[in-house]
């Protein structure tokens, strides 16, 4: 009886202690929203290991055996449980016909493993508990064996992986063990004549289903600690500050606040990522000088067609001169198949030529800077192309008096200005 007491003793300490750790963890790390009572239901099988009379065999494993636990989470690392369960222990029915009943009530200790351990960082769906504490069980022999009650104080200790299938249930698997104290009868109802100490040993399996309770809308199983959730939502928010705070266009204005995200290298903007454009003519002022000796503007054109018209009356064949010898292109930003808005004059250009000359038909030529592998230029000049291709049948011009093709890399200008590389990011027009 005093080693009895002594090791219920301890076993209480500990429960104790675990409850008091629990509860300072609880005041910086639970919060209101976690369901921190749940009910455990299992069944399945058991295998008496010792003691057993002499002769007596059960089968391997043996049905049947059920338990029910209820459980309650101080947070989400740590909690206690009330564990009530049934074994029905039967001998093979061949060498040995017994039948005994065995009942226990254990309170334990629990610790949310995959809580502790950082699971939680790659799963919500699964988990891990461990367990172990002490109480009694009751052991009741049957014919044809000793008829009586052993009572003993028992040990158990196990781990529970689980399955979360929403807020409110979860599966289970359960493998616990049992260690007994002063265990008087054997498992087939036998009286041993006499007192052992720490000798009986019983092994458990399960799978159950469990159901939690409370106010909160979280498990506290499967909950994240707070201190976690506020690094991830540190995190989120830094890399959302990092984003924020490129520049794509590397035009010295963060993506946050520029509202043109897409400028061309090398030209001066304003706060919100503008490019400079003072005359408002749709080209950024640091290109306007570079493309005036490459790109005639409806205004340019208009000019030289009016002069024309007072010299010999040949508009037509001007337009047509200026179109062949390349001052009317559609030029592209660095990587892009979406035409500059600075040349939409020039796709009005060739649409007007095209519908005021029927029998005109046009080939389009594509180009590409020379930043970037030979095989993607050409590819990426084919595009220009097609682009302004489907542009110009969009606005009317039928598809059989136009084709299309990529030359690829321009190589005619100097590759390390970006406003000479403007130049040759283009699609040319050939009339007929």
């Amino acid at each position: 009886m005093k080693k009895l007491v002594t090791l219920s003793f301890i076993a209480l300490g500990f429960l104790t202690t675990t409850a008091q750790n629990t509860e300072e963890v609880e005041s910086v790390s639970n919060g209101p929203e976690l369901k921190k009572w749940a009910i455990d239901f299992g069944a399945g099988i058991n295998k008496p290991v010792r003691p057993l009379s002499s002769g007596a065999f059960v089968n391997t494993p043996s049905l049947y055996q059920v338990d029910l636990g209820v459980r309650y989470m101080f947070n989400n690392k740590f909690g206690v449980n009330a564990d009530f369960g049934y074994d029905n222990i039967e001998g093979d029915k061949v060498s040995s016909n017994f039948e005994s009943d065995y009942y226990r009530f254990t309170l334990e200790g629990v610790v949310n493993a995959a809580e502790v351990l950082g699971a939680r960082e790659w799963t919500q769906r699964f988990g891990l508990l461990l367990h172990g504490g002490m109480g009694v069980s009751f052991l009741n022999g049957s014919d044809p064996r000793f008829q009586d009650t052993d009572h003993m104080l028992n040990f158990q200790a196990g781990f529970t992986p689980q399955i979360k299938l929403n807020n409110s249930l979860a599966l289970f698997g359960d493998l616990s063990v049992l260690g007994h104290v002063r265990q008087d009868l054997t498992f087939d109802g036998v009286d041993r004549g006499v007192k052992r100490g720490f000798d009986g040993f019983l092994v458990n399996a399960s799978v159950g289903i469990t159901l939690y309770l409370g106010s909160g809308n979280t498990p506290a199983d499967f909950a994240v600690s707070p201190i976690n959730a506020k690094v991830d939502d540190v995190a989120n928010k830094m890399n959302k500050m990092s984003a924020d705070h490129k520049d794509d266009d590397q035009d010295g204005v963060p993506n946050y606040l520029d509202l043109d995200n897409a400028t061309e290298s090398g030209v001066r903007v304003d706060s919100k990522g503008r490019a400079i454009d003072v005359n408002k003519n749709g080209i950024p002022d640091d290109m306007e000088g570079a493309l005036d000796s490459r790109f005639a503007t409806p205004s340019d054109l208009q000019t030289a067609i009016a002069g024309n018209n007072g010299a010999n009356g040949n508009s037509k064949d001007l337009v047509k001169q200026l179109i062949n010898e390349g001052y009317v292109n559609v030029y592209f930003k660095f990587n892009s198949t979406k035409p500059a808005t600075f040349s939409l004059g020039a796709i009005n250009t060739i649409v007007q030529y095209m519908k005021d000359n029927p029998s005109a038909t046009a080939n389009l030529t594509g180009f590409a800077d020379e930043i970037g592998g030979p095989n993607y230029n050409k590819t990426l000049s084919e595009r220009r192309a097609k682009m302004v291709n489907d542009v110009l049948t969009a606005a009317g011009i039928d598809a059989s008096r136009l084709s299309h093709n990529g030359d690829g890399e321009d190589a005619s200008v100097d590759k390390n200005s970006a406003e000479a590389r403007q130049l040759v990011r283009r699609v040319t027009f050939r009339v007929n």
